[in-house]
């Protein structure tokens, strides 16, 4: 705990030091995630990872399973099979955390024995085993998705308070995380953007985040998702996944004046560029 401890701290420490959100680059070892540029497997998942970190990210995050709205699931032996040689390799090559995107208790156990320092859960630890399996990490993230399905999740989503009750829903898990043994100084939470929401409750969520900051540090991950491509549509049609940067970027700079701790992101470079104009334009 001690050792997990610290390694929370180096992370709110760089953050610090930045004087700006930290930068989570994606790595998806996957063949159907939304933005196909993302998409990887293999020695060419970890040549992208160690390309993120070149760009300046702060953590890499690697998943295995789409979480797009109507994606199907996959067993946890084929995620286990394409994220753990990845999770492996990097964590072996970068001196940055890597980060697992699971919602599977076995394969977080097995990731973290590969060698990852952050667990990354779109259902908040909802699923059989994972609380005891989040108890382990040094770093947990934790999500708000309306339901506990992607494949559903976009079907009618209903609110009376969006960020009020996604701010609840962040609150019990993290008393859950706590109840289970955890330490609430080491876990993130996440609005969950594009999970279960329309473009009125993402807009919401994004005007309203320092709401989720009472809880501790908050994660936005806004990038290329499809409310920015609605947001900007071009005679009724949404732009597609590959129009959506500057949008994303435009995301990025107001996580960093809602005070966020970190924007996970597709597109590093640029994100880390624009971060940094933010904050000499402050």
């Amino acid at each position: 705990m001690a050792l997990a401890a610290r390694a929370q701290m180096k992370l709110m420490e760089r953050r610090a030091r930045l004087g700006r959100p930290l930068v989570m680059g994606i790595v998806n070892a996957t063949g159907d995630s939304f933005f196909a540029a993302s998409r990887a497997s293999g020695e060419a998942a970890v040549a992208a990872g160690l390309r993120l970190a070149e760009e300046g990210a702060d953590l890499v995050d690697v998943g295995g399973e789409s979480t797009r709205p109507g994606s199907d699931p996959v067993s946890e032996d084929e995620e286990s099979a394409r994220v753990l040689p990845i999770v492996e390799a990097l964590a072996a090559r970068l001196k940055i955390p890597v980060s697992i995107d699971t919602a599977k208790a076995a394969v977080a156990r097995r990731a973290l024995d590969a060698g990852a320092g952050v667990l990354n859960d779109i259902l908040a630890l909802r699923a059989p085993g994972m609380l005891e399996a989040a108890v382990r990490y040094p770093l947990v993230v934790l999500m708000h998705m309306q339901g506990v399905s992607p494949k559903t999740m976009q079907a009618d989503p209903r609110y009376d308070d969006c960020a009020g009750e996604v701010r609840g829903f962040l609150a019990e898990r993290l008393a859950a995380f706590r109840a289970a043994g955890g330490d609430s100084a080491r876990a993130w939470v996440d609005p969950g953007l594009g999970f279960g929401k329309t473009l009125e409750h993402n807009l919401e969520l994004m005007r309203r985040l320092e709401d989720l900051t009472v809880l501790g540090p908050v994660l936005v991950g806004a990038s290329r998702k499809s409310f920015l491509g609605r947001l900007l549509a071009s005679e009724g049609a949404p732009l597609p996944p590959e129009e959506r940067l500057e949008a994303s970027l435009a995301a990025a700079c107001r996580a960093a004046e809602a005070g966020t701790v970190c924007v996970r992101v597709h597109d590093v470079r640029a994100t880390v560029r624009a971060l940094e104009a933010w904050k000499a334009l402050r």
